[in-house]
C-alpha cells in the first residue's frame, strides 16, 4: 500500500491526465502505442485522430461483442477512443457513455465527438471521479469497458468501483477491462514513486487481489488473460515521440524526476497487461432501465449563464400583442408538453437543444428577443437560455435578447386562463 492518502493520489492523477488532454500526443507515438496494444489501422482511421493518445494497454472493444442497440459505459474514457469504436458497433439506437475525472479530457472528447456529428444521448461524455458514486442508473448498462484506468484508483477506489460496476450493469451484463496488474507485491521504491503510480505501475495489484475485489462485488468466475504485451514499448515510443506522460511511461523530462531505482527499470519484470472478463448473474434483481444517465444534463457543459433576465407572463403577453414578429417563444419541454403550450411557441426539447445551438441561432438570430420556458422555468428553461447566452458570448455574436419566462408554463396557464392562448 502506498504512503500517500487517497485525495492526493486522485488529484495527482487528475492533474497529470489533464495535462495530457491539453497538450495531446505526438501522432507517431499515439499510433505506435495504439497498434501495439491491439488497435488496427482501419479502426484508428475510423475515429478522430485526437481521440487516441497512447494511454491504453489494450483494446476492449475487440472482445466486448457489442451489439446494435446496447448501452455501453467506458470508465476513464480519455479522448474517447473506445467510446467512438463502441458507437460504431451499437448503432444509432445504442447509447455510449464515457466517464472521466478530468475536465480537460471531457472537453477534448466532446469536441472530438462534435467533429464527427456524435451527440447525446447517442454519445455522451461526463465528468466524474470513479471513486465517487457513478451518475449512472442502476441496471442500465449492457457492457462496461475500461482501458488501463482501474489501476490508477487508490485501494478504496478499487474496492468501490467494482460494486458500482455491478450496480449499473443489467442482469447478464458484461464487464471487459484492460488493465495493468502486478506480477508480485511491488516494493516500496515503486509503490511510493508517484511517477510510477501515475504511469499505471505503482498502483497495480496482483491477479488474486483483483479477483477478490470482483468476487466481493458479486461477480463470479471472472477470467484473466495475460496479453503478453511488451510494456517497454511505452518507454521506447515515449523516448521517440517525447510524450509527456502515458500509461506505463514517462517522457524523458518527467522520468528524471523519478528515483534512480525506477527510471531505467524493466516494466515487464514487475507488471503485465491483462484483459479481464466477467458477467453479472442473469438472476440479479432490479428493474432494467433503458436510460444510462441519471441526469441527462451531465452530458453537457455545466457553466451555463445565470444572468439571463426573467420576464413575467403579463410582460410576455404584452410583447406578443404589440409586436409578435419580434419575439420568439421557445418551449424546451419534452413529453410533458402534451399538457398544453403557449400558442405560436417553437418546440426544442432541452435534452437535444445544446446539440443544435448553431442551427437554432441561424433560425432566430433576427428576432428581437427569444423567451425560453419549461414547466416551471427552474431547470430546463434557464439551462437552455443560459446555453444560448453562452453561445452568443463565446462566439462574440450579436443576437436577440435572451429571456426566461418566470414561473414557466404553469404560471402562464394560471394567469392566461387558456393554456393554448397567447
Amino acid at each position: 500500500m502506498t504512503k500517500y492518502d487517497d485525495t492526493f493520489l486522485i488529484e495527482s492523477v487528475k492533474q497529470a491526465y489533464s495535462s495530457v488532454a491539453k497538450t495531446g500526443s505526438a501522432p507517431e507515438y499515439a499510433a505506435e502505442v495504439a497498434e501495439s496494444v491491439g488497435y488496427t489501422r482501419d479502426q484508428l482511421e475510423s475515429i478522430p485522430k485526437e481521440s487516441h493518445m497512447g494511454l491504453g494497454c489494450g483494446n476492449p472493444t475487440v472482445t466486448a461483442t457489442l451489439k446494435p442497440g446496447e448501452n455501453v459505459l467506458d470508465l476513464g474514457s480519455g479522448g474517447g477512443i473506445d467510446i467512438f469504436l463502441a458507437a460504431l458497433k451499437i448503432g444509432a439506437q445504442g447509447k455510449a457513455v464515457g466517464l472521466d475525472i478530468s475536465t480537460d479530457m471531457v472537453k477534448r472528447a466532446r469536441e472530438n465527438a462534435r467533429k464527427r456529428g456524435l451527440f447525446p444521448p447517442h454519445v455522451s461524455f461526463v465528468e466524474c471521479s470513479l471513486a465517487d458514486t457513478l451518475p449512472i442508473n442502476s441496471n442500465s448498462i449492457d457492457c462496461v469497458l475500461s482501458n488501463c484506468v482501474i489501476n490508477l484508483l487508490p485501494q478504496s477506489g478499487k474496492n468501490h468501483i467494482f460494486k458500482e460496476i455491478y450496480r449499473v450493469l443489467k442482469p447478464g451484463g458484461r464487464l471487459v477491462l484492460d488493465d495493468i496488474l502486478s506480477k508480485e507485491e511491488l516494493p516500496a521504491h515503486i509503490r511510493d514513486d508517484m511517477k510510477q503510480y501515475i504511469s499505471c505501475i505503482g498502483g497495480a495489484i496482483q491477479v488474486h487481489e483483483y479477483n477478490e475485489l470482483l468476487d466481493s462485488a458479486g461477480f463470479k468466475e471472472s477470467m484473466f488473460v495475460d496479453s503478453e504485451a511488451d510494456l517497454n514499448i511505452y518507454l521506447m515510443a515515449a523516448n521517440a515521440g517525447s510524450m509527456p506522460i502515458t500509461c506505463c511511461s514517462l517522457g524523458p523530462e518527467k522520468a528524471q524526476m523519478s528515483s534512480s531505482r525506477t527510471v531505467d527499470m524493466d516494466l515487464n519484470q514487475w507488471a503485465a497487461s491483462y484483459q479481464i472478463y466477467s458477467r453479472k448473474p442473469n438472476d440479479s434483481s432490479g428493474i432494467v432501465c433503458s436510460e444510462p444517465l441519471e441526469r441527462w444534463w451531465d452530458a453537457f457543459p455545466v457553466g451555463w449563464s445565470t444572468d439571463v433576465a426573467p420576464i413575467s407572463p403579463t410582460e410576455l403577453a404584452a410583447m406578443l400583442r404589440n409586436d409578435p414578429a419580434d419575439v420568439s417563444v421557445i418551449d424546451v419541454r419534452g413529453e410533458d408538453r402534451d399538457g398544453g403550450h403557449i400558442n405560436g411557441s417553437f418546440h426544442f426539447p432541452a435534452q437535444t437543444f445544446h446539440n443544435q445551438l448553431a442551427e437554432f441561432h441561424g433560425q432566430f438570430a433576427a428576432a428581437g428577443a427569444v423567451v425560453f420556458y419549461c414547466g416551471g422555468s427552474v431547470g430546463r428553461g434557464p439551462r437552455c437560455a443560459g446555453w444560448y447566452q453562452d453561445f452568443l458570448h463565446a462566439n462574440a455574436i450579436p443576437g436577440p435578447t435572451v429571456l426566461i419566462l418566470n414561473g414557466g408554463f404553469r404560471r402562464w396557464a394560471e394567469e392566461s386562463g387558456d393554456m393554448d392562448a397567447t
